[in-house]
């Protein structure tokens, strides 16, 4: 084998090496959180805590206050197969269907935020307790499923439960 040949070989092995090394440096970097992309840890606990005000809001101030409260412009609640889409038609539903001694009680199970740091969904347990016409306190409890959307001014509003 000629000396040219071998050193041709030698420094196109080498050109691979450093292009694996390059890529396997770029994988690395881009699994690393960067400077300004969102710790989805803290988001996390933004949005359970915002969860939570939402749950505490409606024990202590009324269940169409909270959910006034916490809409996003545009939000949709689906009660049954029905779906109730904005904020004046969600006041009309929610006006409609309160019961005096109603309460609402929740919490979320799980969390999860998309990597955009912008969009968020929740889901859980609830409990809804409430007088029949009887005046026996009857309970019903399921499962939530809030979507919850990061608004212009930061603050974490739902726009499906």
């Amino acid at each position: 084998m000629s000396g040219h040949r071998m050193a041709k070989q030698k420094a196109i092995k080498s050109a691979m090496k450093n292009n694996c090394l390059f890529v396997l440096l770029i994988f690395i970097i881009s699994c690393i959180n960067k400077p300004g992309s969102p710790d989805m840890n803290l988001l996390k606990e933004e949005v359970r805590t915002v969860e939570l005000d939402f749950a505490r809001m409606a024990a202590d101030s009324g269940i169409e206050t909270a959910f006034l409260n916490f809409a996003a412009p545009g939000a949709v609640l689906k009660r049954g197969n029905n779906l109730v889409i904005g904020f004046d038609s969600i006041s009309a539903y929610l006006e409609e269907n309160k019961q005096p001694g109603e309460r609402l009680s929740w919490s979320p199970d799980f969390i999860e935020v998309a990597a955009s740091g912008d969009l968020a969904y929740t889901y859980g347990k609830f409990v809804y307790l409430f007088p029949d016409s009887a005046g026996l306190i009857q309970k019903q409890e399921g499962y939530f499923h809030t979507v919850w959307k990061r608004q212009p001014d930061g603050k974490w509003k739902f726009v499906w439960d």
